[in-house]
């Protein structure tokens, strides 16, 4: 779509958008909320989790309307959405091979103990440590390893430089490894006794 086949109003939309107008951002929403909602949902087939990504778009669309350059409403918002369900499904394949990594592993083990300690208490260990983390080290881990996002998408949404985003991850890492190794000890300590 050529910015000549953008009408008045749409250019009007933006414009009140980006100066802050919640009338012009609800017009928006109301416009093309189901429409991105289909999408999402023909992707995912998740009726909650297409709209909560739908939420989020609008959400982004809010908090950086006077950042953005939109030229045409309609081609923003569904270039989003594709992204985002992409940035999901593709986030859905990183958990769903570490569940099942986690699931063999305790498969293969199960034969030989019959009283393995469950991927759950990994989970709690894990989130232990990560709860250990200051809250900004915390949210750029989430994003980094469970939600898949790469640093320049981080830095960008949390406006940090990609610098302090790696620095984060690495300040992450190195506390959760620190929380790993005492679930070694624990789980060392429990077959032996």
């Amino acid at each position: 779509m050529s910015s000549s086949d953008i009408t008045v109003s749409e250019m009007q939309l933006i414009e009140n958008l980006i100066q802050g107008d919640r009338s012009s951002f609800t017009i928006i929403y109301k416009k093309y909320w189901y429409k991105l909602f289909l999408i999402a949902n023909r992707r995912l087939n998740d009726k909650d989790i297409s709209e909560e990504i739908v939420q989020e778009i609008f959400v982004q669309l809010w908090e950086k309307r006077g950042i953005l350059q939109i030229q045409s409403l309609e081609n923003y918002l569904v270039r989003s959405i594709k992204y985002a369900v992409i940035d999901h499904i593709r986030s859905q394949i990183v958990k769903d091979n570490y569940i099942s990594y986690y699931k063999t592993f305790l498969d293969q083990e199960e034969s030989q103990t019959e009283n393995l300690v469950d991927v759950n208490d990994m989970t709690i260990f894990m989130e232990k440590g990560l709860k250990s983390l200051p809250e900004k080290s915390q949210e750029v881990f989430r994003l980094s390893r469970m939600e898949n996002w790469p640093v320049i998408k981080i830095a960008t949404h949390l406006q940090l430089s990609e610098k302090g985003v790696e620095y984060h991850i690495t300040k992450s890492l190195k506390t959760l490894r620190i929380y790993l190794k005492d679930f070694v000890a624990i789980l060392f300590i429990y077959f032996i006794i």
